[in-house]
């Protein structure tokens, strides 16, 4: 059953901004909620600001808007969304698509790679969830496989463990439906439209052609390198080239590119008030015969020639073949050209003439142990920034990878957003492929007789054992240690994220000292009335001033360039303008709150009253630069006590307002707190009266 104080709270916010028909989307970070909005000016910002359990509300640019809740954000974002009047309203725009937006917009030297490696990733990223799901099914059944309870492989399997098969497959099988999809929404085409196209590749009909026995024009043959069947079917007298595209993500991937052009020209040639018909119609009667006739046949038709070259390079240079199995795999995997190479290993197995043995998994192997090196690099500092999100990619892809062998959850999840793992990973690559290639010279290099996903539960299943452990060992750690000393992030994503950590920790941090504000009067007032006087008799200690913890300008809150204190939503108060680098406490008490980057400073008096003291306008983002702090939490100050040293300059020169904000935080509570209007003050002139 649903609470009534929460869910009036979300319909106030709701109506505030405009009501569901003015948000375009709406997303939430770890203390805000921010809005994409039609028209920022149907906002009623005081309203906004006095609903219950709103902290403050900030305008942003674009038509975007933030309320701050602090730590109940997301309780709150889940009520907004299951209010019926926002079922016909979508997610939207994030804050973080905005501000991907105006990364592209300044590209590098190599804009088409950068393009490149965001329609790979926005093509896959939202994946992410099944993916992992059905990498964690095939971890489980490696795990059983391993310690001999199932053998996965076998063909005459019992019908549930066939069943399990069909959960984690229809992920895989699937998956160039799904990533039509994906690629479609991201060159702004009908992603309806896309996975139409790529789903008719997968119909029972189109299977139907492959069966000669169904389809009498239908011929076959068997590449005698590979041991797979190849049919040709006649399509209106056209050879249509038939395969199973289970798995081929190359082929979406070209097909969707193309088919933003076709559906763009199809726009612009048929009036706005038919498109909705002719140009899905369209779309899918050119792109359908497409797909079929040339670029599904063309992407196999890649894998496979890949699949045949690497088969002589093996025969002929076998050191060379295991530097590059593990050095061209990050480049297959992400585009599906390494499914072919599966048939190769399958049918190395199935040979008399190689031993019974594959050639390929033991070297692939370094460049699988490589990628989970770079993932694991990236879980430890998720874990050390407190980026919960990519700890919690990490972990799940981590996981699948090591448990199951599976590398896609790394790759799609992570690797392909962030470019400079790719040349570090490479390394292990290269790394783990060396030593392959030497320490497995006499033996022939590292050779399997199974077909087995390359994971810490298969390592038994490969000889010479002791070539392969060192191998894949050393790939994992090389990748991870590139990724720990040089960071997976560039410069600009580090700052980003560090300035939306910080800020989401500011908020906290003020929500923390706003409520521990509204409860401490009542309980702290008995304990200032023990204290004993001179004459042994009991007097209480009041707080009546809040004096200047810096010398400087006063200005009033209201002209505070920050729309949170200006609102007053974090209490009465005013703004100093300073021209000393010295804070110290403006009131005697204990130091509640202390922001690790020095720019805010919470002290609660003996009488309940909570001052806070927060220096500069988004000086959170400059992550303590400039700022020495002298106190630490907990720790009692006198009034005129040194909290922290500022480069007041050094601030400025970074772009920020040095305005310093002191408010009385739980202003609610008191029975007044009146801001003295001064013009210029010294550190400990009064500048706010209270009366508890």
């Amino acid at each position: 059953m649903t609470s009534t104080t929460q869910p009036s709270t979300a319909q106030d916010i709701v109506a505030k901004v405009g009501g569901p028909g003015n948000i375009l989307g709406l997303t939430c970070c770890a203390t805000r909620l921010r809005f994409e909005l039609k028209d920022a000016g149907q906002i009623d910002q005081k309203a906004v600001e006095s609903i219950k359990g709103v902290m403050g509300a900030v305008p942003q640019a674009g038509d975007r808007y933030q309320v701050v809740i602090g730590g109940a954000v997301q309780t709150t974002f889940n009520e907004i969304m299951n209010l019926p009047e926002m079922s016909g309203v979508g997610k939207g725009v994030s804050d973080a698509d905005v501000k991907a937006r105006e990364r592209a917009k300044a590209r590098g030297k190599v804009a088409w790679l950068d393009a490149f490696f965001e329609y790979l990733s926005d093509s896959f990223r939202p994946l992410l969830g099944v993916l992992l799901g059905a990498s964690l099914i095939i971890a489980f059944a490696a795990v059983l496989d391993a310690l001999g309870v199932v053998d996965f492989r076998a063909t005459d399997k019992a019908a549930g463990w066939v069943f399990v098969d069909a959960m984690w497959r229809a992920v895989l099988y699937f998956l160039p439906i799904m990533v039509a999809y994906n690629a479609s929404k991201k060159l702004n085409v009908d992603p309806w439209v896309g996975a139409t196209i790529m789903a008719a590749l997968f119909t029972p009909e189109f299977m139907k052609l492959s069966d000669p026995t169904a389809t009498p024009t239908t011929i076959c043959t068997t590449n005698p390198t590979l041991g797979t069947e190849s049919c040709v079917a006649n399509i209106f007298g056209l050879p249509m080239q038939l395969n199973g595209y289970g798995g081929q993500v190359f082929v979406p991937l070209m097909m969707v590119a193309l088919l933003a052009l076709v559906y763009k020209w199809l726009k612009r040639v048929f009036p706005e008030n038919i498109q909705m018909v002719f140009v899905p119609f369209f779309s899918m009667l050119i792109m359908i015969p497409v797909t079929a006739f040339l670029i599904g046949p063309l992407g196999i038709w890649m894998g496979t020639g890949i699949g045949s070259g690497l088969a002589w390079l093996n025969g002929n240079a076998p050191i060379l073949f295991a530097i590059l199995i593990p050095m061209i795999y990050p480049f297959l995997v992400p585009l599906g050209l390494h499914w072919p190479l599966n048939a190769l290993m399958l049918a190395n197995i199935a040979s008399a003439a190689t031993g019974h043995m594959d050639f390929i998994q033991g070297p692939m192997g370094s460049w699988n142990f490589a990628c989970f090196g770079a993932t694991a690099g990236v879980l430890v500092i998720a874990m050390r920034n407190r980026n919960q999100e990519m700890r919690e990619v990490a972990t799940g892809a981590l996981a699948a990878g090591l448990l199951g062998g599976i590398s896609e959850p790394s790759l799609y999840g992570i690797h392909l957003r962030f470019k400079r793992i790719y040349p570090r990973m490479l390394v292990g690559c290269a790394v783990g492929g060396i030593l392959t290639g030497l320490l497995g010279w006499s033996s022939g290099g590292v050779k399997t007789s199974v077909f087995a996903f390359t994971s810490l539960l298969t390592i038994p299943v490969f000889t010479p054992m002791w070539v392969y452990v060192i191998s894949i060992t050393a790939a994992f750690f090389t990748s991870m240690i590139l990724i720990l000393i040089s960071d997976y992030r560039t410069p600009e994503q580090k700052a980003e994220e560090d300035a939306d950590r910080a800020q989401a920790d500011a908020d906290l941090a003020l929500e923390k000292t706003r409520k521990a504000g509204t409860a401490t009067v009542a309980a702290s007032a008995p304990a200032a009335a023990a204290v004993v006087g001179g004459g042994g008799v009991a007097t209480l200690v009041k707080t009546d001033l809040v004096l200047a913890p810096v010398a400087g300008k006063v200005v009033a809150l209201a002209d505070v360039a920050d729309k949170v204190f200006a609102s007053k939503a974090l209490g009465d108060g005013l703004g100093i303008v300073p021209t000393d680098g010295h804070i110290v406490a403006p009131v005697a008490g204990v130091m509640v709150t202390v922001a690790d980057t020095g720019h805010a400073f919470g002290i609660k008096t003996d009488d309940g009253v909570e001052v806070l003291v927060h220096v500069g306008i988004d000086t959170v983002r400059l992550d303590g630069k400039g700022f020495q702090v002298d106190v630490s939490k907990d720790q009692r100050v006198e009034a005129g006590d040194l909290l922290a040293k500022v480069d007041l300059d050094a601030i400025k020169a970074a772009g920020y307002d040095t305005t310093t904000v002191v408010t009385v935080i739980n202003t609610m509570a008191m029975s007044s707190v009146a801001p003295r209007t001064a013009v210029n003050v010294v550190s400990g002139d009064p500048i706010i009266d209270v009366a508890p």
